[in-house]
């Protein structure tokens, strides 16, 4: 039997060695993977042209994922820092890396990307399309935008982010609702320009069919972006928002009939009482598809602080059913993030998906956990360090300060309680006063 894309083969039968793959890493039998895939409630983002990925699930029942986003900025060209960022969120545990590149001849970065990285890479074609066609946005046509899809997806790009929800419908929803920050997904915000200069319906909406056929050749899931995704508190949970997700529904069930892989994507900014009820909601009407969040930002009043307020929503997401988490960094709203910000973006979301993954009783979650805990008990600096997801830090806090007793740390001492109760559970007596 033969087959184009992972939803192909999962729908006669088949386990690919990716399935294999991703169901040991998380701790199932590949069977399950199978049927979840099949049914749509699982993707592995998987370009046949990818050679040096190291597949991973995203759905239903596996861990949650988090995903760092990098690229050239017209304001900030640095190739060997965009890639600095890459061996970063490489060495802590990304799975995922977006290139939003949107300035120059884009395709040798991503190239190099794709070629280096065993994390799933994904991009916005739209972003591209102004550079790669060397036409401004009036002047591209709805096929221009197709052959921008295709040559990302013929690279190796697993996923791809396709604004195709923002329709004349959802536009006339959103126009009427008189939001307060309008649209912010930059994306959106192109197509709509478009839309709105030419009279045209959605490209990605109009030759969605065609959109679906060239990621089956390549094998690249779809990640159904929402252009109306709320900037604000005030805009969450809108009509227009809500507009946008009911065509998505659509979309969703579209692809799966060309055996393409799906996600979609979810807000943005949202308070945390909402955050939950728009989790069912969106698993509800996109027919249980992948969630993919940027955040959600529970409150909008942290500039340099905003990997805070996304960790906050992204663990609250993940544990009431979002699958993989867009990390924010404390650059958000205000540059482009430096090294350093994407550390920070990348802990927190870790945090959060971790958390998540806890509350949710995913297989294996809290192994690692339990063996910090095991090394605490022991007062083992070592080997806490080794289970630590960032070790350097923790090492380095340790020992900026240094206790006297290597059994202690310099915030308790010889008063620290599990040094206490340990020297009295093995028939020792507590001493203070005595130096020993």
């Amino acid at each position: 039997m033969s087959y184009r894309t992972q939803m192909d083969a999962a729908k006669q039968g088949i386990i690919t060695k990716q399935m294999e793959i991703v169901a040991e890493k998380e701790h199932l039998d590949p069977e399950v993977i199978r049927q979840r895939v099949a049914q749509g409630s699982v993707v592995i983002p998987a370009n046949i042209n990818h050679t040096s990925l190291s597949p991973e699930g995203i759905g239903q029942g596996l861990k949650t994922k988090i995903n760092v986003n990098l690229g050239i900025s017209g304001d900030s060209v640095d190739y060997e820092r965009e890639m600095e960022k890459v061996r970063l969120s490489l060495k802590y545990g990304a799975e995922a890396i977006m290139d939003l590149s949107n300035y120059g001849k884009t395709n040798k970065f991503r190239g190099e990307l794709i070629e280096m990285s065993p994390a799933m890479i994904g991009t916005v074609p739209m972003y591209d399309a102004i550079g790669y066609l060397e036409k401004d946005l009036l002047e591209i046509s709805a096929q221009d935008f197709l052959k921008v899809v295709e040559a990302h997806a013929a690279q190796g790009v697993d996923f791809v982010t396709i604004h195709a929800g923002i329709t004349k419908r959802v536009i006339e929803s959103f126009k009427r609702e008189k939001r307060t920050m309008n649209i912010v997904s930059r994306g959106g915000s192109l197509l709509f320009a478009w839309m709105e200069m030419t009279g045209n319906e959605n490209p990605f909406y109009e030759y969605y069919d065609d959109v679906c056929e060239i990621l089956a050749k390549y094998d690249v899931t779809i990640s159904l972006g929402d252009a109306m995704r709320p900037g604000c508190l005030e805009d969450a949970s809108d009509g227009g928002q809500i507009s946008e997700l009911i065509e998505l529904g659509q979309l969703t069930k579209r692809a799966w009939e060309h055996n393409v892989q799906v996600m979609v994507e979810g807000p943005g900014h949202m308070a945390m009482n909402e955050i939950a009820a728009n989790m069912v909601m969106e698993k509800r009407i996109c027919h249980n598809a992948p969630f993919y969040v940027l955040g959600p930002l529970v409150t909008d009043i942290f500039p340099g602080y905003d990997h805070i307020t996304s960790a906050i929503g992204g663990a609250i997401a993940a544990a009431n059913g979002a699958d993989f988490l867009c990390y924010v960094t404390p650059a958000e709203h205000l540059r482009l993030p430096d090294v350093n910000d994407v550390k920070e973006g990348i802990i927190a979301s870790k945090i959060a998906a971790h958390a998540a993954d806890i509350a949710k009783g995913i297989p294996g979650a809290t192994d690692i956990d339990n063996k910090m805990a095991r090394a605490r008990h022991k007062v083992d600096w070592d080997e806490m360090f080794k289970y630590a997801v960032d070790p350097d830090k923790a090492r380095a806090y340790f020992e900026s300060t240094p206790p006297a007793d290597r059994h202690t740390c310099s915030m308790c001492g010889k008063m620290c309680a599990v040094r206490t109760t340990n020297l009295i559970l093995e028939g020792k007596k507590v001493e203070f006063c005595t130096e020993k």
